[in-house]
């Protein structure tokens, strides 16, 4: 095995996914329309007060990129359990944790970067400055990430069990914490005047802990789901 026959494997395997995703782009969609929705219905409900929005909004806007993220990792593994295609994965001679980091990987650019690209748009209803607006992207950028690598973990460990969803999520949502805490953060010290360094660097570091540790763990999860 060589790292370029097993990044060529990677590279198929994400675009196989990729290609999948384009085919299925009403659940794209409802992701999108569910990000959308859920941070576009607080300004509705809080009233136009423009101080109270710029103050829910790092909460608000980070929450509904969770919940989109969750919404769209019941399918991360699921179809290709059921038609075998996982089976077959564990085949062949590359290790399955690279396999399932380019799925992860194609995951996040399907439902992570497209809230990534969103995120300015939604920050204006907020009355977010340019500065935070800018920060709110960056943390999306740096925290997204770290949402699709551990919510693998949570969806690998309920494939195939009844309620996967809702088990997923009461599993992945304590881990959640820290990156939502850090995310949040970093725009509210921004609206604050503050740096928001700090947050973004924290933020970064669980990314970089992840990649490591989380497509290993998931694909030990698999490897039982599927024995």
């Amino acid at each position: 095995m060589t790292s370029s026959g097993m990044m060529a494997t990677v590279l198929s395997l994400m675009r196989r996914d990729l290609l999948l995703a384009w085919r299925r782009r009403a659940d794209l969609a409802t992701t999108l329309f569910f990000f959308v929705i859920v941070a576009s219905l607080f300004p509705l409900g809080v009233g136009p007060e423009p101080a109270v929005l710029r103050t829910i909004a790092p909460g608000v806007l980070w929450i509904a990129a969770l919940l989109s993220s969750l919404l769209s990792l019941g399918r991360l593994f699921s179809v290709d359990y059921q038609d075998g295609t996982l089976e077959q994965m564990m085949l062949v001679p590359q290790p399955l944790a690279a396999l399932v980091f380019g799925k992860i990987a194609a995951h996040w650019l399907v439902a992570g970067l497209p809230v990534v690209v969103l995120s300015p748009l939604i920050g204006l209803q907020f009355g977010l400055s340019g500065e935070a607006i800018v920060i709110l992207s960056l943390s999306l950028l740096l925290g997204t990430p770290t949402l699709s690598l551990v919510g693998a973990i949570g969806a690998a460990l309920t494939l195939g069990v009844r309620g996967s969803h809702l088990l997923s999520a009461l599993l992945v949502l304590p881990l959640f914490v820290p990156v939502l805490i850090f995310g949040a953060g970093a725009v509210a010290s921004s609206e604050a005047g503050m740096g928001a360094e700090g947050h973004l660097s924290l933020l970064g570091a669980c990314a970089v802990l992840a990649v490591p540790f989380a497509p290993w763990a998931t694909a030990a999860a698999l490897r039982i789901a599927v024995e």
